[in-house]
């Protein structure tokens, strides 16, 4: 089968180097086209159940909310774990689904769950489903400053002008606006006249709510005409809504003005936000989980350029807090780094043992084509290129090139020897080639093979673990795998083509570093060969040695990540208001500030 498989290539050499330069093309352009991220996608299909309850104190909303939620979805079909997390006022329920469901089928599941739920929750308590995101999903933040603007209007601006417009950008899932103050009318009731004219605070509330709202009438019809008969009642200002009736007393009504006084002002606020030590909305912006990053990014730095153009003047929008991209270009680029310096490395000793450059070229053409399989495959498994698949590259460049070296060495070493025979006893130059590589095929497959059998297990992983270690197996079995491939057709294909004729195989001797290195090893050789008890027992105490620091050594299942970002957590005893808080946060931003090496921080 291989020796077919050796001949097919010699005999249809020219489609072989044409198709890997074909290989080399398109791979080039799928490379450049690929998602790129940091990580591979971890997070199992999780359907996020947000409900907010005005109002009502922690244990209230655990118990009439989180509890009847969680009891619902509790025992769907796929579900293997609920989790929330309740203050006042919020529940949050997490609905994780074993992995490989759909997101959408989880979230119509939930959806169905949730409609049996009417009339158990409280009626101003509706649970909503978050968007589509991952726990790698947070991409960017930005804050919205002024030093011209109150935080009023810094809230306006966030919630109505940028959160919509950044929705509006393909592959972002949620903009969340943190801290600011939102506008709202407030009735600051006058008990005396209430008591005066026999009103009670309740029906100041029921004409409220009430009073913001267009009424339709039905339809009257005059002269051949259809007119629409409506009520209007939306509030455009405080007047309007001093203008609303609470009762009638005596046939006189009785207005909001005459019991109490609207006016605009902050609502209650439960949270706080600000940037470099000023108030500010900070923006979170997330990603759906199926988008790229990088091109994300990029989309959206355009589209707040277009948006500071259109603010008001005094505000700005920040956009340097913090960039997930940032990250993952430093990280991305470290790899590639080390892939190009690893590749340079490989080509220099190639070039000092082969001592020819056709040698060494037909050997380094194993490196990208083998390296662009890996790519293809990764396409074909929508997995993005981040640093699991591209280490898998890295540590398998060696073997890549290994396959190739084995079998243009053997080639040249037999082209070598015929050359040097007498004329009329010398080989056509293509079986020497096929006789060469036919030898060496069985080491080849047999020293691939091994390899990849021990990353085998890598796909029996199940989890978090399977997540996370696949795709480096993946492109590390797929590239050493393509090296086999490439070794039986395109390095013989290529020796035909470069070597039969070349100069060097005249040349009786090996090259200068070879010969240096033969006889730095030949009294190493002759002692193992002489006593090799010695031999053996050095070596056993050299394992031995290496294990003391291998215990010694910590454990963790991820390294740590410098992202160049840090996250401080501030823990204050339990009822301290949301002012003190801000405030202890505040000293701690300006302490922060005022280190030399601290450019921006958020909060």
């Amino acid at each position: 089968m291989l020796d077919k498989i050796i001949r097919l290539a010699l005999e249809n050499r020219l489609i072989v180097v044409v198709a890997s330069l074909l290989v080399l093309v398109v791979g080039t352009y799928i490379t450049f086209n690929m998602p790129v991220d940091v990580l591979p996608d971890l997070t199992a299909p999780t359907v996020t159940i947000i409900t907010e309850a005005h109002g009502m104190a922690t244990e209230e909303v655990e118990s009439v909310v989180t509890y009847p939620i969680e009891s619902a979805v509790n025992g769907s079909s796929g579900v293997r774990r609920v989790r929330s997390y309740t203050v006042a006022g919020l529940s949050t329920v997490w609905v994780e689904f074993t992995w490989g469901t759909d997101i959408y089928k989880a979230r119509q599941v939930v959806n169905e769950k949730l409609q049996s739920l009417a009339g158990v929750l409280p009626a101003d308590a509706i649970p909503q489903l978050a968007p589509i995101s991952s726990i790698m999903g947070e991409i960017m933040h930005v804050s919205l400053i002024s030093d011209k603007h109150n935080t009023m209007e810094l809230k306006e601006t966030a919630d109505f002008v940028v959160r919509k417009r950044l929705l509006a950008v393909p592959g972002v899932s949620q903009v969340s606006n943190i801290g600011g103050d939102t506008r709202q009318y407030q009735a600051e009731l006058d008990p005396q006249r209430l008591q005066a004219f026999g009103v009670t605070v309740g029906q100041v509330i029921t004409a409220l709510k009430g009073a913001n709202e267009n009424f339709a009438a039905g339809v009257m019809k005059k002269g051949g005409q259809e007119y629409m008969i409506r009520g209007v009642g939306r509030v455009r200002n405080t007047a309007d809504l001093e203008q609303v009736v609470v009762a009638t007393r005596g046939g006189v009504p009785v207005l909001v003005r005459d019991v109490a006084k609207i006016v605009i002002g902050p609502a209650f606020r439960y949270g706080d936000a600000s940037a470099n030590g000023k108030p500010a909305v900070v923006i979170s912006i997330q990603k759906h989980p199926t988008a790229n990053t990088l091109e994300l990014t990029k989309r959206l730095e355009g589209k707040l350029a277009e948006l500071q153009k259109s603010l008001p003047a005094g505000m700005k929008l920040e956009t340097d807090i913090f960039r997930q991209s940032d990250f993952i270009e430093r990280a991305i680029d470290n790899i590639r780094k080390v892939l190009t310096e690893g590749a340079l490395l490989v080509i220099v000793i190639l070039f000092l043992f082969l001592g020819n450059v056709r040698t060494t070229l037909i050997s380094i053409v194993a490196m990208p084509l083998s390296l662009l399989f890996a790519i293809f495959a990764l396409r074909i498994f929508d997995i993005s290129i981040n640093t699991m698949t591209l280490g898998g590259m890295a540590i398998a460049i060696g073997v890549i090139v290994d396959d190739a070296i084995i079998d243009v060495e053997n080639v040249f070493r037999r082209l070598q020897e015929n050359r040097l025979k007498p004329e009329s006893a010398q080989y056509p130059a293509r079986k020497v080639i096929f006789d060469a590589s036919k030898e060496i095929r069985a080491s080849i497959v047999n020293a691939t093979m091994i390899i990849m059998m021990v990353f085998l297990p890598l796909f029996f992983l199940t989890g978090v673990e399977g997540r996370l270690l696949r795709p480096l197996g993946i492109s590390y079995m797929v590239s050493i795998g393509a090296s086999l491939l490439v070794a039986l057709t395109v390095t013989p294909a290529l020796c035909s083509y470069l070597l039969p004729r070349a100069k060097c195989l005249e040349r009786e001797q090996e090259s200068v570093v070879v010969r240096w290195l033969q006889r730095l090893y030949r009294p190493a050789l002759q002692l193992a060969v002489t006593r090799p008890k010695l031999v053996i027992a050095g070596s056993v105490l050299a394992f031995a040695l290496a294990m003391i620091p291998l215990a010694m050594t910590g454990r963790s299942f991820l390294p740590a990540f410098n992202e160049g970002a840090l996250t401080v957590v501030i823990v204050t005893s339990a009822g301290t208001s949301l002012e003190q808080s801000a405030a202890i946060a505040l000293q701690v931003e300006k302490t922060l500030l005022a280190h030399p090496n601290i450019k921006k921080t958020a909060r």
